[in-house]
């Protein structure tokens, strides 16, 4: 397309891309300049940097190993209520990671289901907390992500080579290994490479099932050397070594992610000659029924033990459910400002700083924007008191890479369709928005609000780093019931807070999807 092909405002638009880079890159400024390199690291900082990428390569180990067989089954089964699964595979996405660590203790914690149970036979216990309790629950959040992805990959592979392996009669060894595995060896260093990123940067799971000098990230360690410590110059040298082992990990990641290309087929229905056997079916069916259970329990623990928690809760709570909701609104009016603008730059373009400089975000954790943010607050104002409208403005620009990538395809569909039209009618600027833009964007519009606002809703990084005992978001309270020992007021508030992000996820969908343009 070529450049101002349709009328939309480019000032606007390199007005929002500046004021993003300049928020992020303040924060990272401040962040190298506080940074206490004389004092270097110690040693359990060091033993920090160890943990984090030690967790992190057993997370994306075990999450794709464990996904495998997963993703094929689903390739390999049609049933009923598949499709429902396959989107519950989705359901992490929007699940606010402190009630799923939650629900990890009910099933797996010291005084769970399965403990009790092991009890009953007379195993002994098994504590979660440490490297097997944060692994465990990263592989909780990133199997679903992995299975999805192989999913994708298994269902590239076009149909009418499998019905050539049927009519050779092939065994199922052999055609995994003249079909399968060589889809496999190219998705394989991709996805584990994404989610070993996401695991180095995770902070809400370290917090609540890591802690102790042996169980320490380098989030972690960033939290304690500001509420424990309040040394800003430790905490900044530690996120600026995040920083380059994020983005060395990132980088990494988007050199190993190849396209997917298995050549071209018919897109005939698929069925699948090895999976015929009564064997391959029980695998299959053993395989799936293990990773739903792995999935539901935990959710399923949460609602029955909320249940009993909701009348328990303090007035707290519901106060910080206000500043929830208010945190949640203001991501969603913020990240809508920025993408709208940055979007319609982006779209009309072919090339362009402004999605690198959307794309800023990927390149640092909240947790370290926060820092840097906390550093340039603190000798002017309180930080406590900007608290609310900070963690909003983060959460926003985490989510803005992502909201970019929904908008800008459709954006561009409808610019190339109705381009001329709008050209011949003069139609420009706000009624250019209005009239083509907005409702042909509505249905994108409305679940990236949902996606941002279920996010926010559900965040515990940089809130733990402002907020004071008068200030508290919902996650951030449930996390002190927890560290309280009220568990069944916690498990309340963790009810409470599943209902309102799935609650907020599907009221925007809804709304974009209401009488929508298709």
């Amino acid at each position: 397309m070529a450049d101002r092909a349709v009328a939309l405002s480019s000032k606007t638009g390199l007005f929002a891309a500046a004021l993003v880079a300049g928020l992020i890159l303040a924060a990272l400024v401040a962040v190298f300049m506080a940074a206490d390199v004389a004092a270097g690291l110690g040693a359990a900082d060091w033993a920090a940097v160890r943990f984090t990428v030690t967790q992190a390569v057993w997370s994306a180990v075990l999450s794709v190993l464990l996904a495998v067989p997963v993703a094929r089954a689903l390739a390999r089964r049609q049933f009923w209520g598949r499709g429902a699964l396959i989107t519950l595979l989705g359901a992490p996405f929007i699940l606010p990671i402190i009630v799923a660590v939650l629900g990890l203790l009910t099933v797996f914690g010291r005084s769970g289901v399965l403990n009790q149970f092991g009890a009953a036979l007379g195993l002994p216990s098994v504590s979660i907390y440490g490297l097997h309790g944060v692994v465990l629950a990263h592989v909780f959040f990133n199997l679903p992500l992995a299975t999805r992805l192989l999913l994708q990959g298994w269902q590239s592979i076009p149909s009418e080579r499998f019905r050539l392996a049927g009519q050779l009669q092939m065994t199922p060894r052999a055609l995994f290994l003249a079909l399968e595995w060589p889809m496999l060896r190219q998705v394989l260093p991709g996805v584990a490479a994404l989610i070993f990123v996401i695991c180095l940067t995770s902070f809400a799971v370290a917090l609540t099932l890591g802690g102790g000098p042996r169980a320490t990230t380098i989030e972690l360690a960033i939290y304690q050397a500001f509420r424990f410590d309040f040394d800003l110059g430790r905490a900044a040298l530690l996120s600026v070594v995040q920083l380059v082992l994020a983005g060395a990990a990132a980088g990494a990641a988007h050199w190993l992610i190849p396209p997917i290309s298995m050549g071209g087929g018919l897109d005939r229905p698929l069925r699948r000659w090895d999976a015929l056997g009564g064997g391959q079916r029980v695998l299959d069916g053993g395989v799936i029924t293990v990773a739903a259970l792995f999935l539901l329990l935990p959710l399923g623990a949460v609602v029955l033990r909320g249940l009993v928690g909701l009348g328990q809760l303090p007035p707290s709570v519901w106060q910080a459910t206000l500043n929830s909701i208010l945190v949640a609104g203001l991501s969603v009016m913020v990240l809508a400002a920025l993408a709208l603008p940055m979007a319609g730059w982006i779209a009309t373009r072919r090339r362009g700083g402004v999605e690198a400089i959307g794309l800023m975000g990927l390149a640092a954790s909240p947790l370290m924007i926060g820092t840097g943010w906390f550093i340039l607050i603190n000798p002017v104002l309180e930080p406590a008191r900007l608290s609310l409208p900070v963690t909003a403005l983060v959460n926003a620009l985490m989510a803005l890479p992502f909201v970019l990538r929904i908008l800008v395809p459709r954006l561009r569909e409808t610019l190339q369709d109705y381009g001329p039209l709008t050209q011949t009618l003069g139609m420009r600027g706000w009624a250019l928005w209005r009239l083509l833009v907005l409702p042909r964007l509505r249905p994108q519009l409305g679940f990236a609000a949902g996606l941002t606002g279920a996010l926010s809703v559900g965040d515990l990084g940089v809130i733990a780093l402002f907020a004071d005992q008068d200030r508290a978001t919902l996650p951030l309270q449930m996390y002190r019931l927890m560290g309280a020992y009220r568990m069944e007021a916690a498990a309340g508030a963790a009810l409470l807070l599943l209902i309102l992000a799935l609650a907020v996820f599907f009221i925007c969908d809804k709304w974009g999807r209401w009488h929508a343009d298709a």
